[in-house]
């Protein structure tokens, strides 16, 4: 047993490199190769690339497989509160001895060798999943594709690429296209992909990957598609099968085009069972918090009263904005404000552009302890050019007060920029 707890094991794995973010496999398969090679003793894989959507699928997936009895294994990340939660072993989140073992054996095999930390953790977590039995592993990519720490299966049993948009330009490329090209990068030769709702510029790129590698493709709107949608649920076609499925547990326009990706992945998922009803069942049950999660008990509710709807969302992207303002469309009961806090890597105005127009007014707030937070000045700076009543504050709990303070009868109140922020929030609602 590891004599070190995992959060001083994670804060010495954090110095083992000067970059957060370094692309590249081979300090990755050096570390695997020195830990005997467990991603290679992985349950088969299911592995998901994407923008944004693709925790709703993972979350969605995970459901419907335990419904069906089988044993599932998830990573995924970033964590909201604490590390452990990217982590999910047989079903549960990894216990925090079994954590500090498996980050003592990583750091142990790496020695001073440089390694990023997201390359030593995720070693960390196939080391975990080979320890333990599991009937599949469903895997997140950490950022892109092609060369993501998590790229080192050569076949996985499916791959998932949800809705691709602009983020990370720095890392992945300034154009649909590019970006596309570095996702696509988790398709592998033979291997079949569930490709979700796309831009046709990024749809191409992944069309003409998968056939050049001979790939089988099930693509959203032509081989599976959303027909109708209701507030009861939505009619999901996939080739010539008709499913009546429930509204997804999960709020949010956009979650059913998600939900279809899920179940599209789950249908051909080679020596898997699953019937309607397992299907059914993992959209009512699926849990991904901070993804338009509205809080309905906990400090911060408390803080702002019975009568204020309290909404979390940790999306930070120009997609992410615009799915906020088609969630926003449909609240007419009541006037909304809201929280941001983004970081300085992100695009701030892309995010809050297409949501500015639904906002009655806005607290602009910086994140805490994170040093790349934008401060709450210049989040208000790009609220009021927006043209958004703004005022800046402390923190959130200060923000939530000035609102309050300010607010006449009932209103929602929306807290989003940053799943930074959304960990806090979390951490202070609990």
């Amino acid at each position: 047993m590891s004599e070190a707890s995992s959060d001083v094991l994670l804060e010495r794995l954090m110095q083992l490199h000067p970059k957060l973010i370094d692309l590249s496999l081979e300090r990755m398969m050096r570390l695997l190769k020195a830990l005997d090679n467990p991603h290679l003793k992985l349950p088969p894989v299911v592995h998901v690339a994407g923008t944004n959507g693709k925790g709703s699928a993972i979350a969605y997936m995970r459901a419907a497989l335990l419904a069906a009895g089988y044993r599932v294994h998830v990573y995924t990340s970033p964590h909201l509160v604490r590390f452990h939660e990217r982590v999910e072993i047989d079903g549960k989140i990894i216990a925090e001895d079994d954590l500090a073992d498996l980050l003592d054996d990583c750091e142990r095999a790496n020695g001073d060798e440089p390694i990023t930390f997201f390359e030593v953790t995720t070693a960390a977590a196939f080391l975990g999943f080979s320890r333990t039995p599991a009937d599949i592993l469903l895997m997140e990519t950490g950022l892109g594709g092609r060369l993501d720490a998590t790229n080192v299966i050569d076949r996985p049993l499916l791959s998932v690429i949800t809705l691709i948009s602009l983020d990370h330009q720095q890392f992945l490329g300034e154009t649909l296209a590019e970006i596309a090209g570095e996702k696509a990068g988790i398709i592998k030769p033979g291997v079949p992909v569930v490709i979700g709702p796309q831009e046709p510029a990024g749809r191409d790129v992944l069309l003409v990957r998968a056939e050049e590698l001979g790939a089988p493709a099930l693509m959203f709107g032509r081989d599976f598609a959303v027909d109708a949608v209701s507030a009861e649920g939505f009619s999901l076609s996939v080739g010539s099968d008709r499913m009546e499925m429930p509204d997804p547990v999960l709020a949010g326009p956009h979650q059913p085009s998600n939900a279809a990706t899920a179940i599209t992945a789950l249908r051909h998922l080679a020596g898997f069972e699953l019937d309607e009803e397992h299907l059914r069942q993992g959209l009512r049950t699926a849990r991904w918090p901070a993804r338009m999660q509205q809080l309905h008990h906990g400090a911060l509710k408390d803080k702002v009263g019975p009568d204020v709807e309290l909404w979390l969302d940790g999306g930070h992207n120009p997609a992410a904005g615009q799915v906020l303002a088609d969630m926003a469309g449909t609240w007419n009961d009541r006037p909304l404000d809201i929280v941001v806090g983004m970081m300085n890597t992100k695009d701030p105005a892309g995010f809050i552009a297409p949501l500015a127009p639904f906002v009655r007014r806005a607290v602009a707030v910086g994140i805490p302890g994170e040093k790349n937070t934008l401060s709450a000045g210049e989040t208000r700076a790009v609220l009021d050019q927006a043209g958004v009543e703004t005022v800046a504050a402390g923190d959130f709990d200060e923000a939530l007060g000035l609102l309050r303070a300010s607010g006449k009868g009932s209103s929602r109140i929306l807290i989003c920029g940053s799943l930074y922020l959304a960990g806090r929030v979390l951490a202070a609602n609990d």
